[in-house]
């Protein structure tokens, strides 16, 4: 069986609070799934907003290769003639050859959010069906909340299939409204809908109980042959069903065919793209995509994937395109650091000697508040140090830090540092938005004339943590930078009661890295 997948990440997705994707934003993601080797990318509810009218405009003029472009939209309203409906204009000014319907198929809904009769609900999901069918349209029937509209009233639930059929409709999508469905009712409802009508049936499952990709699952093995999603799983609320989750383990878990295997290689880049534009930062801890979804900690499950990589991961990270980490921390043993050495080739003729001579100073330094899972630049110097292999490349004699509010209410931020390089002393200046990219300004400053390449880096993140509120002010404090250049990404870390010394410490690993990776 082949499972056509059908993404609302443009709609759906774009509901979801904190996301707002510009025009080309969605373009731009468009073209990446249909890249992807989706069947149906649904692009938005054309006449709902200027926006989404523009996008349906201006992807007239790209070709996808895979994917069908759908517009989405709701049934007539209540006692309007369908042609002169302007949803439904608004539908057909999309020209899309694919149009997708939603209708009421809970009385609940019909009577409460539509006022309307039962009898009506009916007549405008048969008209709006058979004009877009008439009109040449694949059509896809979205029976909205259809679970709940199932238990409680069954027949009607059936009878908005029947009519949709009838009308003319290519598939009815059961959907999962609420998304307060558990996995063995979405299986014994599909169930008895399919002894009842033979026709192909869909699966839109939201997430507010956490099964939206569970439902899918147990959709996918009931028999349904479409599946809606969207990547991430944003959606209004809790979110969709995630297709980052639901489609790999359709391929891996159930050998279902959905898109092709190769295509799976761009999944975790995809992912962090959509939060890319979405402006949001990506959940670590996501399966399949996430950066810790391949990631081992313990000592005794390092040295197990050490042997065999089976034993602590399900499948091959890179067959999603995503990659095996292994962390360093005080819970890191001997297997840790040997792994580390190899994947760097670092001080491996004295491998055994050292490994456990960096475990030591590791817990030694953590028990002080430092933490290197996200500092592997850290660890790397922390590494060369110990074996030997370490350059010094430049001497801090000092810095200085001064925040000055001017009369013009401008709060500014001034550094001086004091470096020796070569054996030559240079002293700079310079000032910033806050003492740290002040700081960050005159190291740079006082580096590049020797060391250009340093034009080629810049800060991408910057996080702080407070490790004893207790404290208060006088708190120590760990800073994590995050830096990158045209190739790689990298972190560092510093430690110290004085947020400035602490953010001082960690710019400058990350400025020696960048200078030994060299």
């Amino acid at each position: 069986m082949r499972m056509k997948i059908y993404d609302t990440t443009l709609r759906d997705g774009a509901q979801a609070e904190g996301v707002s994707f510009s025009v080309l934003d969605k373009l731009e993601i468009a073209g990446e799934l249909d890249k992807l080797g989706l069947d149906y990318i649904e692009g938005g509810w054309p006449g709902s907003n200027p926006k989404d009218m523009e996008f349906f405009e201006k992807i007239k003029k790209i070709s996808f290769k895979k994917a069908k472009l759908t517009a989405f939209g709701s049934t007539r309203r209540k006692d309007k003639r369908v042609e002169e409906d302007q949803g439904v204009r608004a539908l057909m000014k999309a020209a899309t050859d694919v149009v997708t319907i939603f209708g009421k198929s809970w009385i609940l809904h019909v009577e409460k959010a539509l006022r309307t009769s039962k009898e009506e609900n009916l007549r405008m999901i048969e008209d709006t069906v058979n004009f877009f069918k008439k009109s040449g349209k694949e059509v896809i029937f979205d029976a909205e909340h259809f679970f709940d509209g199932y238990k409680d009233n069954s027949q009607y639930a059936l009878k908005t299939l029947r009519i949709a059929r009838e009308a003319g409709a290519d598939c009815l999508v059961l959907c999962d409204t609420n998304g307060g469905s558990m996995p063995y009712e979405v299986e014994r409802i599909i169930k008895e809908v399919q002894s009842q009508i033979d026709f192909p049936l869909g699966m839109h499952a939201h997430n507010d109980a956490g099964m939206g990709v569970a439902n899918s699952i147990i959709a996918a093995r009931a028999g349904v042959s479409h599946i809606q999603g969207t990547i991430n799983g944003y959606g209004e609320r809790c979110g969709n069903a995630d297709l980052c989750l639901v489609i790999p383990n359709l391929k891996f878990k159930l050998g279902i065919d959905c898109i092709p295997q190769e295509k799976l290689k761009s999944f975790t880049h995809i992912s962090h793209l959509v939060n890319e534009l979405a402006n949001l930062s990506p959940n670590d801890h996501q399966p399949y995509v996430g950066k810790s979804a391949f990631a081992h900690k313990g000592g005794i499950h390092v040295s197990a994937i050490s042997r065999d990589k089976r034993t602590y991961e399900h499948i091959d990270p890179t067959l999603v395109g995503n990659k095996r980490r292994v962390l360093i921390s005080e819970l890191a043993g001997r297997s840790n650091i040997l792994y580390k050495l190899k994947e760097k080739e670092l001080g491996l003729e004295k491998k055994d000697a050292l490994s456990k001579k960096i475990v030591s100073r590791i817990k030694e330094l953590e028990n002080k508040g430092y933490e290197f899972e996200g500092a592997e630049g850290s660890f790397e110097l922390l590494v060369r140090k110990a074996s030997g292999e370490y350059k010094k490349l430049f001497d801090l004699e000092g810095f200085r830090v001064t925040v000055e509010k001017r009369d013009d209410g401008k709060l500014i931020s001034e550094a001086t540092v004091k470096l020796k390089v070569k054996g030559k002393l240079i002293h700079t200046v310079a000032e910033g938005n806050g003492p740290v990219n002040a700081l960050d300004k005159a190291l740079r400053k006082a580096l590049q004339q020797n060391y250009p390449e340093l034009s080629e880096m810049h800060l991408a993140d910057y996080k702080v943590r407070i490790l004893d509120t207790k404290a208060g002010t006088r708190a120590k404090t760990r800073v994590l930078i995050e830096s990158s250049d045209k190739e790689a990404r990298w972190g560092t870390v510093g430690v110290s009661s004085n947020i400035i010394e602490a953010s001082c410490e960690a710019l400058l690993d990350s400025i020696e890295y960048k200078l030994l990776k060299k």
